[in-house]
């Protein structure tokens, strides 16, 4: 049998994953343009060409060099042709076009469109390296609590109206329920009913003409539905950060009612804001009956015809925390819609609710915080400032023709909307509003910084193991190198490929692999030697140095994996980014240090009778001793 020769498949499958992993690791040689993205607040709505020439008049005004000016739908992208330029031109045209449009920092890529065709693109870098987007957002307690209040107070009614207590009028002040009464006597039995009834308050009575009950919500329960709020606020981000899709979040809670959010290497900041921010919802109501009156319902206009309303029950039948999922398509006329799915119980009430009121009309209410931009001092510095002012608006009234259940779907959407609202309802409702109190990324020179020392690490790194394996082991040494030049390619592409991020801490993973990628390489080296020394023949010394070295090398790089893996699954952030890196180079390595170098071995060396290697080593042979040793190879 010919030993040390791989089968013309084997050589094929090599060369085409090396192939392959030119071409996807080519994208990262186009970095993208800085830019600046500006997209109307309203979903549909589109920047007119006016705006667009106020904007590059405002541009030059300010010294500003811009390129490559892209208009797509209803967003406008702005390539800057300095880093430095981003966050002034940001603050800018922010002031200008005011709260009617969001700017936002974005980077436009670069790569070639025929590798975008074949699925290749650049890896996505951290916040410590690309910049990324930072944001700082609170949570309006003093709205969230007069909510809440105001569900109390409908609560309290409610259970008044039960127990036949006839009441004046029932009013929220700040964390407290007064409730009037006609006569003594209700008042003491309201107050001893609502003791019992609701757990959360103290009640007290007051004597004066009104016959007053005072509910008072205690201090734990208030401090319970502010942690609440806070702590929903922050799975439903982190729900709609993934449904963005960003690679390597971080949201975390800061303080009593913060929320830190930061978006490593964001395509899109401008929606990421919209996004988290929009405290959006859907609310499910029939149609009011002519006769209904003004307690009992209210008048919305219509989101896409503000000059046409209709009058629907206050009473809600289900709102959009009863949705399970939510996706966007379009009907068989070409019209978006969204396809709901509820939970159990929103399918229950809604089943139950429909099945009484066939040929009535159901209205679909979207409630939207919109934003409000406003500038503030803050130590000094002028700071942007966003709030939310609730609106609502009718999206559908359909009459319903047959009893509702767990499926239905909702039209009357623009197609951007019905994309983004499906989006939302995934993700869930926040529990209370929020605002951004602040948004700034990462300097783009401290990035620029990060990357240059990074590379300028692996480079150096990378030249001294290139020169020591050339030393050492000839030509044996130029294999391993080539193979290690391979392996940084291959781990690029694989990184792309995942959309993994690379971080600083992710480039110390890169530095270790290269480290890491020529250990098994010397170990088999190693091992030829010993068995040239050992008096094997040249094609004996190979295939015995690949095949008993391999076990070595499988389990030391199978307990580094193990250990990687765990980092990856109990770290977060920077943890994690070295984590991907190292583990993704253990398994590169493993090919290109055993299957790579091997394969170059074979076509130097495989296949035909060979008296020396060019492996280094200074062994000496005994001169009785007909086989050539290390020594000899030289």
């Amino acid at each position: 049998m010919m030993l040390n020769k791989y089968p013309l498949w084997k050589n094929l499958l090599i060369v085409l994953l090396l192939a392959l992993a030119v071409v996807y690791s080519i994208p990262n040689l186009y970095p993208p343009d800085p830019a600046i993205q500006i997209t109307p607040s309203r979903a549909g709505a589109e920047i007119s060409e006016r705006s667009l020439e106020r904007i590059r008049a405002h541009l030059t005004e300010n010294n500003i060099e811009f390129f490559g000016e892209e208009v797509t739908g209803g967003t406008v992208l702005f390539r800057l042709a300095d880093n430095e330029q981003q966050l002034p031109a940001k603050d800018k045209i922010q002031r200008m076009l005011g709260d009617d449009f969001v700017v936002a920092l974005n980077r436009a890529p670069t790569t070639p469109q025929w590798l975008l065709d074949m699925g290749a693109g650049p890896m996505t870098l951290g916040l410590d390296l690309s910049g990324g987007v930072h944001f700082l957002m609170e949570v309006d307690m003093e709205g969230y609590m007069k909510g809440q209040m105001k569900n109390y107070q409908a609560e309290v009614k409610r259970l008044l109206r039960e127990e036949n207590l006839k009441y004046r009028r029932v009013t929220v002040e700040d964390n407290t329920l007064r409730i009037s009464f006609k006569t003594e006597e209700l008042q003491d039995k309201a107050d001893s009913f609502l003791g019992r009834e609701m757990k959360d308050f103290r009640a007290t009575t007051v004597s004066n003409t009104s016959n007053d009950v005072i509910l008072a919500l205690t201090v734990q329960k208030v401090k319970d539905l502010q942690n609440y709020a806070v702590k929903q606020n922050l799975t439903t981000i982190r729900n709609r950060v993934n449904e963005l899709g960003v690679a390597e979040p971080l949201v975390q809670r800061q303080g009593a009612n913060r929320i830190v959010v930061q978006l490593p290497g964001v395509q899109d900041t401008a929606t990421a804001k919209k996004v988290l921010g929009k405290a959006a919802n859907l609310s499910f109501r029939l149609e009011a009956e002519p006769d209904a009156s003004r307690f009992s319902s209210e008048e919305y206009s219509f989101r896409s015809n503000e000059f046409r309303s209709a009058r629907v029950e206050k009473k809600e039948i289900i709102s959009g925390d009863r949705v399970t999922n939510a996706q966007p398509s379009f009907d068989e006329n070409g019209q978006p819609q969204v396809n709901i799915s509820l939970d159990s119980t929103g399918a229950s009430i809604m089943a139950k609710v429909t099945r009484k009121s066939i040929k009535r009309r159901m209205a679909v209410l979207f409630i939207e915080q919109k934003p409000t931009t406003r500038y503030v001092m803050k130590d000094g510095k002028e700071v942007a400032v966003t709030k939310y002012t609730e609106t609502r608006g009718i999206i559908s009234l359909a009459t319903i023709q047959s009893q509702l259940g767990s499926s239905f779907r909702i039209t009357g959407l623009e197609p951007a909307e019905a994309s983004e609202l499906a989006l939302l309802l995934r993700a869930g409702a926040l529990a209370a509003p929020m605002y951004f109190v602040e948004e700034r990324t990462v300097g783009p020179s401290l990035g620029k910084d990060n990357i240059e020392q990074g590379v300028t690490s692996v480079l150096v790194g990378l030249a001294l193991v290139l020169i020591f394996m050339m030393v050492f082991y000839r030509v044996f040494g130029f294999f391993a190198n080539v193979a290690l030049l391979f392996n940084l390619v291959i781990l690029l592409a694989l990184m792309s490929l995942i959309g993994a991020t690379l971080t600083l801490p992710g480039i110390a993973g890169i530095v270790l692999t290269v480290g890491m990628a020529v250990d098994a390489n010397v170990l088999i080296f190693s091992r030829i030697r010993e068995e040239l020394n050992a008096g094997r023949s040249p094609q004996h010394a190979i295939n015995e140095g690949y095949n008993r070295a391999f076990v070595t090398i499988f389990d030391a790089n199978i307990t580094t994996l193990i250990v990687a893996v765990i980092l990856f699954g109990v770290g977060t952030g920077p943890v994690k980014g070295f984590a991907v890196t190292l583990s993704l180079g253990i398994i590169t390595s493993m090919f290109t240090s055993i299957v790579l170098t091997r394969a170059l071995v074979n076509f130097t060396y495989g296949g035909r009778r060979i008296t020396s290697l060019s492996i280094g080593g200074i062994n000496k042979r005994d001169e009785n001793d007909s086989v050539m040793t290390a020594e000899e190879t030289k």
